[in-house]
């Protein structure tokens, strides 16, 4: 009996009272017809809102796609659709380009009916389209299949716009191609006047080959053209379809924006050069002029250094102020005393492809050489040039405490510059850019394990 009386005897209920318990229980009971109630109720996870049709059956709640509602049910597979329609028709452009050159460049060149000469005249750069088209097409098919081998069935993680903006290299090349469509076109019916066999021969493809679909090699040559005036057109689509918070949409319309710009510049080339005819025009705004503006200075940047476009960089440009300090005092005098004039600047490198694939790698290869391109305001519709480009390799970029407003660059042997951007802190930024592409590419690298050449002096006294 002692011992019984000492052993602890477990307890067999919960340690509460009755009324706590139920309390508890009805609590309980409340936040779960809560939860249910929020979950029936919860937000669109696209646009937040709680608009979202009452489901009874659980089995179709359970399958309520991403929890969304009607509007953006809606919208994402309007997305889905501008976007297999962007790589759709991507592709079918590509096979016209093909068409363009298996079935009448080749079996002409084979054929001898026109010089290579003629045929470059009449074909331009439709290789380069060709490649940038395989190219372009690659990625974003990549994207797609990727998207779907991730359950991604919407493809809301295809990002058409920053693809566009990562091969926005191509627009330049559509450029050369539109602007000789004209003489391409007279070139052609010269020839085929001219030429019987060719008259022959394109008159039998159009009618026998079943590949051209009963088209002509005009039609089939005015593929490029169409599918650069379309760009905007179904990137202004897909902007429609993507909510603005979308990671993508900043990046849409910047590739929307630039394929308009080029287009706008494309018109101004053909006008400049007496040409009738003009792409589509687009409403423009400040923006886009000044992109115009910027393409066209680039274009002058590019055909002065002579580098080839896919190993070009812009990194920076802009307008800055110029002086040239006669006798080099310029940190003596201080920037007040010099003469400054407004100037169009670009700060061009030159580097090496990393991969075939992409025409402008995230990361890009050595820089192999960097300039400085000066350019006057416009006179008479036309830029022009300063002088040549000035070679970082063979320029010093130093600034001064006394004189943080400015920073200067010293061609060795030759001239100075003093330059100075109305934003101090862009001018700082100038300098820092300029200076760092110096001292990459300086020739003084090359003595002594790059390091400096200080001279000492000592007296020097004989034993």
């Amino acid at each position: 009996a002692t011992r019984t009386k000492s052993v602890d005897v477990e307890r067999a209920d919960s340690g509460i009272g009755q009324m706590p318990a139920r309390k508890w229980r009805n609590r309980a009971s409340e936040t779960l017809s809560s939860l249910q109630a929020w979950e029936a109720h919860r937000p669109c996870t696209d646009c937040g809102e709680r608009d979202l049709p009452a489901e009874t059956d659980v089995q179709n709640c359970n399958q309520r796609r991403a929890d969304l509602c009607e509007k953006c049910r809606k919208r994402r597979t309007e997305r889905k659709e501008s976007v297999l329609e962007f790589v759709n028709t991507e592709a079918s452009y590509g096979e016209d380009l093909r068409i363009i050159k298996e079935e009448f460049y080749l079996p002409m060149q084979a054929a001898g009916l026109l010089s290579q000469e003629q045929l470059l005249g009449i074909f331009s750069n439709i290789q380069e389209l060709i490649d940038l088209n395989e190219n372009f097409l690659e990625i974003l098919q990549e994207e797609i299949d990727q998207a779907f081998d991730q359950g991604d069935d919407d493809l809301m993680t295809v990002c058409i716009g920053e693809i566009f903006l990562e091969f926005v290299n191509m627009l330049p090349a559509f450029q050369t191609y539109c602007l000789q469509q004209s003489s391409s076109v007279n070139m052609l019916n010269a020839l085929e006047k001219e030429k019987e066999l060719l008259r022959i021969f394109l008159n039998v493809s159009q009618n026998d080959n079943t590949a051209l679909r009963r088209m002509n090699l005009r039609s089939f040559l005015m593929a490029p053209l169409q599918r650069v005036t379309k760009y905007p057109l179904l990137l202004s689509r897909i902007i429609k379809a993507t909510t603005e918070y979308h990671p993508d949409h900043g990046s849409l319309r910047e590739a929307k924006s630039r394929i308009e710009s080029h287009l706008e510049h494309i018109n101004m080339k053909t006008k400049q050069e007496g040409n009738t005819w003009t792409l589509r025009s687009f409403r423009q705004d400040s923006k886009k002029k000044r992109e115009v503006i910027n393409i066209e200075m680039r274009e002058t940047a590019l055909k002065t250094v002579g580098w080839l476009r896919e190993e070009t960089r812009f990194v920076m440009e802009g307008s800055l102020q110029l002086a040239q300090p006669p006798d080099g005092q310029w940190v003596k005098k201080g920037s007040k005393t010099l003469k400054f004039q407004n100037m169009q600047v670009l700060l061009l490198v030159n580097v090496k492809r990393v991969s075939e694939s992409s025409l402008e790698s995230a990361e890009p290869g050595p820089v192999k050489d960097a300039v400085l391109v000066l350019i006057r305001d416009k006179n008479n519709g036309k830029f022009h040039l300063l002088r040549e480009p000035l070679r970082l390799s063979n320029c010093i970029v130093s600034t001064d405490p006394d004189c943080d407003d400015t920073f200067e660059l010293i061609e060795i042997r030759r001239e100075a510059f003093v330059f100075r951007d109305s934003d101090r802190a862009r001018t700082h930024h100038w300098f820092r850019q300029i200076r760092r592409y110096s001292k990459e590419l300086g020739s003084w690298k090359k003595r002594r394990n790059a390091l400096p050449n200080i001279m000492i002096s000592t007296p020097h006294t004989r034993p």
